[in-house]
């Protein structure tokens, strides 16, 4: 019996004890620092008057692959249903046909599947906090994970400017506290985007193709745009068009300066109550204190849904957002067969959370209390209790040979003093503490 355990043992391969790929532990005070970061993004929201909701982390299979979530789609993962058959692997003509649920992949597919179901008990203009990991069949790399955080907050019910407005400003406000200031607002119209597209002579059936190429624009340049749309056949003339019209000032067009300035980066024949639309949204936001508004017309924004203003967060020392969204007006609808107005904007979490310089329970007394092995842990106890009245954390440390490393570790986690227990020690009062910093 035991040479036959064991002989399993040697022959069976040893489980890997790191995380899987695309997924991270972390210490606890990258973890503190984490929450304090959300803690930050929170409090800012709320205070903006938005609620927080919580979903489930799976939603049905059919939902998740309901044309609503773009590319992001084909990166969902799915839970096998159970008690599945040979005959059900047999039948199946796709992984998909053996999968009744899967992990969300976004925030939005859930908050419309929750706004449906809780509608009636939920006021007339909606605005909720979502804050939760999602999951993703991405290949890992630098800044890219299959498991990370998302930051939502969105508005359901106000079909005008006004949820655009409270979006972006409220955004502004928490990369403002997070010490992130600086940051401009690049904005954009899915409806201006066609009327272009129409101006510049492509068919309408092609125009979603033709959007998924522009999107690239910021990773394979205007060159690679414009070769890639001919590659792929579009209209001649209209990718022409296009390449004089990418060819104009690279720079995003400063709002709200007015109209003036985005019609000099748009082909003749736009819509005239788009562009004044844009521009008077940009002046709402900046009057507003939601930040700089940068006009961009080759803002795509990838998600198919969205349906009129899109825009990004960008910030002048570096190369990618620090979060976007817009609005999708029709998606909601999907679940109650009836349309109902909607707008939500992302923060980009997991690139923040890396920018932020926070020390981890700013203004807390943390202490430690050094004790040796065999000191009465009642006596213990009780002295961290009564020291609780004192300081905001305290915790028991067994004195080890070499302290030295101890100590860094402590004062890496954020504590503040030091003491040592000892057999005089009776009470808080006989501790002497010394700092740690």
């Amino acid at each position: 019996m035991r040479s036959g355990a064991s002989g399993f043992r040697q022959n069976r391969r040893m489980p890997s004890v790191t995380p899987p790929r695309g997924m991270r532990d972390f210490l606890p005070a990258e973890k503190a620092r984490r929450e304090h970061v959300l803690g930050v993004i929170r409090s800012t929201y709320a205070a903006h008057g938005f609620d927080e909701i919580e979903t489930p982390v799976m939603e049905e299979s059919s939902r998740l692959h309901a044309g609503l979530g773009g590319d992001n789609e084909k990166l969902a993962f799915g839970v096998l249903r159970r008690g599945l058959t040979r005959d059900d692997l047999a039948r199946a003509e796709e992984a998909l046909d053996l999968a009744d649920l899967g992990l969300r992949f976004d925030l939005t597919v859930p908050l419309t599947r929750f706004y449906a179901t809780h509608r009636s008990e939920l006021p007339a203009v909606f605005r909720a906090i979502q804050i939760a990991p999602v999951w993703r069949a991405e290949r890992p790399q630098r800044g890219r994970y299959r498991q990370f955080v998302q930051c939502d907050i969105d508005v359901i019910g106000e079909a005008g400017p006004l949820a655009e407005v409270e979006l972006i400003t409220a955004t502004t406000a928490a990369l403002r506290a997070l010490g992130l200031g600086g940051c401009r607002i690049r904005l954009n119209d899915r409806r201006l985007l066609t009327s272009m597209l129409d101006a510049l002579g492509f068919d309408r059936d092609d125009h979603a193709a033709v959007l998924v190429t522009v999107d690239k624009l910021d990773k394979i340049g205007r060159d690679g745009v414009v070769a890639e749309l001919r590659e792929r056949g579009f209209t001649a003339a209209a990718v022409d068009a296009l390449h004089d019209l990418v060819a104009r000032p690279a720079d995003p067009e400063p709002l709200p300066s007015g109209a003036a300035s985005m019609r000099a980066v748009l082909p003749d024949g736009v819509d005239e109550a788009l562009v004044q639309e844009i521009a008077a949204l940009a002046a709402a936001v900046a009057a507003a204190g939601g930040g700089e508004v940068d006009f961009d017309p080759f803002l795509v924004r990838g998600m198919g849904y969205y349906t009129g203003a899109v825009f990004e967060i960008a910030h002048p020392d570096l190369p990618y957002s620090l979060g976007g969204g817009g609005r999708y007006d029709g998606m909601v609808g999907r679940f109650l067969g009836a349309d109902v107005p909607a707008a939500g904007f992302s923060i980009g979490f997991e690139r923040i959370v890396d920018l932020v310089e926070t020390p981890v329970d700013v203004g807390s007394d943390a202490v430690a209390l050094l004790h040796d092995a065999g000191t009465d842990p009642a006596r213990l106890v009780a002295l961290k209790t009564a020291l609780l009245e004192r300081a905001g954390r305290v915790r028991l440390e067994r004195r080890p040979r070499n302290v030295r490393p101890l100590l860094e570790q402590l004062a890496a986690s954020g504590y503040t003093r030091v003491a040592d227990v000892s057999d005089a020690t009776v009470g808080v009062d006989d501790l002497v503490f010394r700092p740690l910093h």
